[in-house]
């Protein structure tokens, strides 16, 4: 029987409790990161017959050439373990994807030297979505133990024409354990604003119903099941599809293990963002976690805080989009950038053991 070895990512807190006792206590934890990122249309260099694909291609628009391709891999490869890196000192233990157009430009990327080393495994299904461009998610094989995936379709039809069918992304679910505690994620990249925010919206409306569904049907199976549900959702955290539909909350505060709890409502409230549009920043990407991650009523892995990685080198330094995610494509062409989203993350942590000092 093969003993499987858990890395320690382990950091330290010291709580100095205000008592008339005067005690301090250390704590010492195991911590973990979990990420998202859109990473802006990971295209190979060939012509898909089947999904409009040929901008991404040496002859489209875009004269989307190896160079240009391979160039976007070791950007992203570089990014990629960074992501939460300052506590953790490690690379994400899962990192949910979006806009990829197909598994091979997934081994691509993690076969990248700066990647390769984490031994990521790959979960990734073929979407209908008209452009190829698909949801996948990442892991590290010696720490997230696999048990199951499954694709789940959105089905939209045209408000206009009900007969019409809107092909868009799936919503991917994978279940496993983390340190024999079972967790289940669900990577989602919902139908865009195109044709404006409001016109569009039932779009995302039709995608977290789904999402709800899916939710759902988890708890009715595991009622304290540890849930994450990240990705590109093209909505704010205040919009309908989450405080309506999802009922997402913005604290965690007395939250229960069927609620969801969004820490990037708060983020969005401060100006906070991940992608920037005329001048004003939206915080599209996302990650929400369910009640049996958020407090000291449960056991094992807590949600302890999230983030936006927006460091300096994933910034535009000049020009009129200066501030904003520095790209690979803008209006002017090849920019040689990372992504026009900020990619997001979240610890989560366990208490290993505890001491406390004598009084003194």
């Amino acid at each position: 029987m093969i003993t499987r070895i858990f890395p320690l990512f382990v950091f330290y807190l010291l709580f100095f409790l205000g008592t008339e006792s005067s005690f301090s206590q250390q704590k010492e934890y195991k911590i973990i990161s979990i990420a998202f990122y859109n990473v802006e249309n990971l295209f190979d260099t060939e012509n898909n017959p089947f999904t409009f694909d040929d901008d991404r291609t040496p002859e489209g628009d875009d004269v989307w050439t190896q160079e240009k391709y391979m160039d976007k891999l070791q950007n992203l490869a570089r990014v990629i373990p960074e992501i939460g890196s300052e506590i953790t000192q490690q690379a994400p233990v899962i990192i949910g994807i979006c806009e990829v157009e197909n598994r091979q430009v997934l081994e691509d990327l993690i076969n990248e030297p700066q990647l390769k080393t984490y031994n990521y495994g790959i979960v990734h299904y073929e979407s209908p979505d008209r452009r190829g461009i698909d949801v996948a998610l990442l892991y590290r094989k010696d720490i997230f133990r696999l048990e199951n995936s499954v694709s789940h379709e959105l089905l939209i039809y045209n408000s206009k024409e009900p007969d019409k069918r809107v092909y868009t992304r799936d919503q991917l679910v994978v279940s496993g354990e983390i340190d024999n505690e079972k967790l289940h994620f669900i990577v989602n990249h919902w139908p865009s604003r195109s044709g404006g925010e409001t016109a569009s919206s039932y779009k995302r409306e039709k995608a977290a119903a789904l999402n709800k569904i899916i939710i759902d049907s988890i708890f009715k199976k595991e009622p304290l099941a540890r849930v994450i549900s990240m990705g590109d959702f093209n909505d704010d955290p205040t919009n309908k599809s989450f405080k309506e539909i999802l009922k997402t909350k913005g604290g965690p505060k007395g939250i229960s293990p069927h609620q969801l709890y969004n820490p990037m409502e708060r983020m969005l409230k401060k100006g906070m963002g991940t992608l920037a549009y005329r001048d004003g920043w939206n915080l599209f990407d996302q990650i929400l976690i369910s009640g049996a991650l958020t407090g000291k009523d449960y056991s094992g892995f807590q949600f302890y805080k999230a983030g936006i990685f927006n460091k300096k080198y994933l910034i535009t330094e000049n020009g009129q989009y200066k501030g904003y995610p520095f790209r690979s494509y803008g209006y002017s062409g090849y920019q040689g950038g990372y992504s026009d989203h900020f990619p997001v993350y979240i610890y989560l942590v366990k208490q290993v053991t505890s001491t406390s000092s004598n009084k003194n």
